[in-house]
């Protein structure tokens, strides 16, 4: 199945023919075995709750954080250091975007669909869940139902025997526990393609833990923990199930409850849910583009305006206090040099106190509080991680950007 219509455009669902018949031929048929991979996906991110149990979470029945439209005229904008795609309109053409939104003072100034993707559409979030996460966990950490310093085995006994059993709170939060597990996604043997199967994302396996509790309480200990960053989408699942813990409430409620209810969300979102009901914390998240646009258009004004909010100014801030040292050694730091992570989100240290939220296969929130401006893209890239794409990406973005302050648009 070609993936590019006339040799360079990617080819869109309806074009592949994803779907498409009663029933849909073999070979155009999305499933739980192939909707994570390209050309699937294509299709696969706008239907995550047709492959995969899920939950709404509520928007609630306050009202929508309204986003005034404010066009400006961004296709041709030059990105600089893209070579490939030099203007703004090819690259979210090449790149395989579904959405894209760029918020500027609070005004969208740019909006595009692909791929059958619309306004109402809700796509698949990948890791950007996370960062939703971290700033849940502040609700319940502010109203002291939740310790920071508190150990995860506290709040979570089955886990005292685990990997995590001795990590705290904040370790969780700052990915700086430390476990034996493989985040390769293109292995099948590692453990985060484990971690999918256990959350009913791919065909089980007959030796497969049943669900992701079973499955989080088998991981075991690497090194000492708060000693050196280490990204694992475990580490997040866990973070909600200490949050489910400490609340009483299933992950799913408490995020609605305590965030997506609150930030002016104009439609509900949904989270995929295993065999036991416990929801994929860390990648799990379906969300409309635009109030993806608006969780980042709180978080760039520390969390709260207008009455909506997101978390307290004080816990948004706390992602400013994650340590360079801790991620030293990796394509983040070398392209950040000042960079951390904290509370779930990447921290780039750049003059313009640019932070994100980023998911594989090309989902991002891109945050710059000095330019008052939110990007927000969702895509469905053939593959899950490529460095070369995501330097691009990070080069589209910061050249916008600075187009943005230049022209004052």
């Amino acid at each position: 199945m070609s993936l590019r219509v006339g040799g360079r455009r990617p080819a869109t669902a309806a074009e592949l023919g994803l779907m498409e018949g009663a029933p849909p031929p073999p070979a155009q048929h999305v499933t739980l075995a192939n909707w994570l991979e390209g050309p699937f996906n294509r299709w696969g991110f706008q239907h995550a709750s047709e492959l995969v149990p899920s939950a709404a979470v509520s928007r609630g029945d306050g009202p929508v954080l309204e986003l005034p439209t404010a066009p400006a005229d961004l296709d041709r904008v030059v990105l600089d250091g893209v070579a490939e795609t030099p203007t703004l309109s090819e690259f979210l053409v090449d790149t395989y975007t579904d959405g894209f939104l760029v918020l500027r003072e609070g005004a969208i100034r740019y909006e595009r669909y692909f791929n059958g993707m619309t306004p109402r559409s809700l796509h698949l979030l990948h890791s950007i869940s996370k960062s939703f996460c971290g700033m849940a966990t502040g609700s319940l950490v502010e109203r002291g139902v939740l310790e920071v310093d508190g150990r995860v085995s506290t709040y979570v006994p089955e886990l005292w025997d685990s990997g995590f059993g001795d990590a705290t709170v904040g370790q969780l939060l700052d990915m700086t526990a430390s476990v034996a597990f493989n985040e390769d996604y293109e292995d099948p043997d590692a453990e985060v393609q484990m971690q999918d199967r256990a959350a009913g994302w791919r065909p089980r396996r007959s030796d497969d833990p049943p669900h992701a509790y079973a499955f989080l309480a088998s991981l075991r200990p690497r090194d000492a923990h708060g000693r050196a960053f280490q990204y694992c989408s475990a580490t997040t699942d866990v973070l909600a199930w200490v949050l489910e813990r400490a609340s009483g409430r299933r992950y799913q409620a408490l995020l609605a409850e305590e965030l997506w209810s609150r930030i002016g969300a104009e439609h509900d979102a949904a989270i995929t849910v295993d065999a036991a009901g416990f929801a994929f914390a860390n990648g799990g998240l379906s969300a409309s583009l635009r109030d993806l646009a608006r969780f980042g258009h709180l978080m760039l004004h520390d969390g709260e305006i207008d009455g909506f909010r997101a978390v307290s100014p004080s816990w948004a801030r706390r992602r400013l206090e994650g340590e360079p040292a801790l991620v030293a050694g990796g394509e983040f730091a070398a392209a950040y040099p000042r960079g951390s992570y904290s509370t779930q989100w990447w921290c780039t240290g750049d003059d313009l106190g640019t932070f994100y939220g980023v998911g594989i296969y090309g989902q991002c929130v891109w945050i710059v509080p000095a330019a008052s401006t939110v990007i927000a893209k969702l895509s469905s890239l053939p593959r899950p991680l490529d460095p070369e794409t995501t330097r691009d990406h990070h080069r589209a973005f910061r050249a916008l950007v600075a187009f943005l302050l230049e022209s004052e648009v």
